[in-house]
């Protein structure tokens, strides 16, 4: 299958058309909560700029759909938008069952291709780490399993969301001429570092102070960068097996991470090639 073809748009829209999940967050099965759990949620502080995320995606995807020619892509478009507006009514139905306080503001993102583009980017590596975070949270019972629960299908959109986006990215390029992988790896790299940037932008803007975050970093106490890495592979991995072989996937992310590993793995491999030796000089 060529990319940018009319047989590849035939597949990535409607494998994303059809993998669309009908509910609505208020008719989900919400758990009650404990003390304990409702006070690690509350201790989180990234609800309003996670609220705001989707309120502002939902919006801008919804009107940049009917800007498109093509009807497969401007449906395909639309219920993205759809899906991630959903999102943004689990958050508030998250926050309004359980107290968080989350506060939405008017949609702020214009409806244009750079933002979609921008968004895309942001998606991917919000999702990779994300993939790893659910992982993290389930293993080590961050909240109960029946909230983690409600909240897996998002996991499974979101891995839908990225891999129709960098399929729709590609098949966009393709379209203007940009066929070559090369043409296609400039414009790829200026997207993530920009998506890289705006990530850490949010991260700077969260204030963690008078959250009493104490009882969730000791949940997270043993946790080091490499499991955290391997998390988010294994997962991302797991994810993406579910996608015809196809499609496009996301690469980027998971290969950056795979080098991080590698590297790691590479130093404590010297590390510990030179106290083996230290021990020999020393017997």
């Amino acid at each position: 299958m060529r990319i940018g073809s009319d047989e590849h748009k035939e597949l990535f829209c409607r494998a994303f058309m059809d993998a669309h999940l009908p509910y609505e967050p208020k008719d989900l099965p919400w758990p009650e909560l404990d003390p304990r759990s409702l006070e690690i949620l509350r201790a989180v502080p990234v609800w309003n700029m996670a609220l705001q995320v989707e309120v502002n995606a939902g919006a801008m995807l919804d009107t940049f759909a009917k800007s498109q020619p093509d009807p497969l892509i401007r449906e395909a478009l639309a219920l993205q938008g759809y899906e991630e507006a959903r999102h943004g009514r689990m958050l508030e139905e998250l926050s309004s069952r359980y107290g968080l306080g989350a506060q939405k503001e008017p949609p702020s993102l214009a409806p244009t291709r750079q933002a979609f583009v921008t968004f895309g980017y942001n998606e991917c590596l919000d999702s990779f780490f994300g993939f790893g975070v659910f992982k993290i949270a389930r293993d080590v019972k961050f909240v109960p399993d029946a909230l983690t629960s409600v909240f897996a299908r998002v996991l499974v959109e979101e891995a839908n969301h990225i891999v129709f986006f960098v399929n729709w990215i590609s098949y966009e390029r393709a379209r203007r001429g940009f066929t070559s992988p090369w043409l296609q790896a400039v414009p790829t790299t200026i997207g993530y570092i920009r998506a890289l940037r705006k990530t850490m932008g949010r991260a700077g803007q969260t204030n963690t102070a008078d959250k009493g975050l104490t009882a969730v970093g000791d949940i997270f106490s043993g946790l080091t960068l490499q499991s955290f890495l391997q998390a988010c592979l294994s997962e991302n991995d797991r994810y993406m097996a579910a996608f015809d072989p196809r499609l496009l996937r996301p690469r980027v992310i998971p290969a950056l991470a795979r080098f991080v590993l590698g590297v790691a793995h590479f130093g404590a491999s010297l590390g510990l090639g030179q106290a083996r030796k230290d021990d020999v000089a020393r017997s």
